[in-house]
């Protein structure tokens, strides 16, 4: 039985029934001419989600990404040292003593993951490094994502991947282009780097890499020129944070701030969250709450799945894909 069948037999209530109807969805907006975003917040690279979403990119069911930043470090991370990494299943258990463990170690812990610090993160810092200092004696100044397309696609890499490439949704996306928001950047490990290596000198001028403010800039650019009342830009979003509301937020900007009043709406919404719903939680704010932010309409097509995106994600892109 193909997955999908499994699915529609199974899933018939509750989140597993928003779960299908949030997977057809996707699919009614793409076979209308829509593209869709993606975005990815918590730590979805290091769950290994580019077993999937990796597929998605190549069969062309995504047409933009806004990600953290741990999240673009980590899908390259786990393709050169996922050898390396460490599974701990009984990590509510770990008690203090040992989580120091695996700080002497250079064990990073995401959950019941470790990230090894000198097999993943270093060995990324020196070959990014040098495209950092190349791009700053140039006078250049290039996004986070657009370092991580160089040394993906410059082959530098290659001798150490430990994983199947084409389950790197990241070398995926290189490999097509693929426009990629990563807001917030700075609050990642090679953000830190950074800045250090511009506290020592290693790196001239901060603004080598390019800014949030600067990504905002060129999605409002993309949005005008992809999002028609023929053919609008979905929205699926994966957790919540930055990585969903900064891209989101680009239709009131364009509205609001820019007096266009010929940009369409995102034409269809989809959140994966665990998060209850609260108080003055993004993450748990319901689908409506955006329509009094100027972010989607009251015909917008909107499904939240209140469940683990782990489990979620792959199984709505197993939809989407036929599988």
């Amino acid at each position: 039985m193909k997955i999908t069948e499994f699915l529609k037999h199974n899933y018939r209530h509750f989140n597993a029934a928003a779960l299908i109807d949030a997977a057809e969805g996707y699919k009614t907006h793409l076979d209308g001419g829509g593209k869709m975003l993606v975005s990815l917040a918590g730590a979805m690279s290091t769950a290994e989600l580019g077993i999937s979403l990796a597929e998605m990119i190549r069969q062309d069911k995504v047409q933009i990404i806004s990600c953290t930043g741990a999240n673009l470090e980590e899908d390259v991370f786990n393709l050169v040292a996922h050898d390396y990494y460490e599974r701990v299943p009984n990590y509510r258990e770990l008690t203090p003593a040992q989580e120091q463990e695996l700080l002497e170690r250079h064990m990073n812990r995401v959950t019941d993951t470790c990230i090894p610090e000198m097999e993943a993160m270093r060995r990324i810092e020196n070959v990014i490094l040098e495209e950092w200092v190349k791009a700053d004696q140039a006078n250049e100044a290039y996004f986070p994502h657009e370092f991580f397309y160089k040394i993906l696609l410059s082959g530098k890499l290659d001798a150490s991947f430990q994983i199947d490439p084409k389950n790197s949704w990241l070398l995926e996306a290189a490999k097509k282009n693929l426009p990629i928001i990563v807001p917030g950047w700075e609050d990642s490990t090679l953000g830190n780097m950074f800045a250090g290596h511009v506290i020592s000198g290693d790196v001239k001028k901060v603004h080598t890499v390019r800014t949030g403010i600067e990504y905002m800039m060129f999605l409002a650019d993309w949005y005008t020129e992809n999002a028609t009342d023929e053919s609008t830009v979905g929205f699926f979003q994966i957790g919540g944070g930055i990585a969903g509301d900064f891209p989101i937020c680009v239709v009131p900007m364009l509205h609001q701030d820019l007096q266009r009043t010929n940009v369409p709406l995102w034409g269809y919404f989809c959140q994966i969250s665990d998060s209850t719903t609260s108080y003055g939680s993004y993450s748990g704010a319901v689908p409506n709450e955006k329509i009094t932010w100027g972010k989607l309409g009251q015909e917008t097509p909107k499904y939240i799945v209140e469940s683990d995106a782990t489990i979620v994600a792959p199984l709505i892109f197993a939809i989407v894909l036929d599988q």
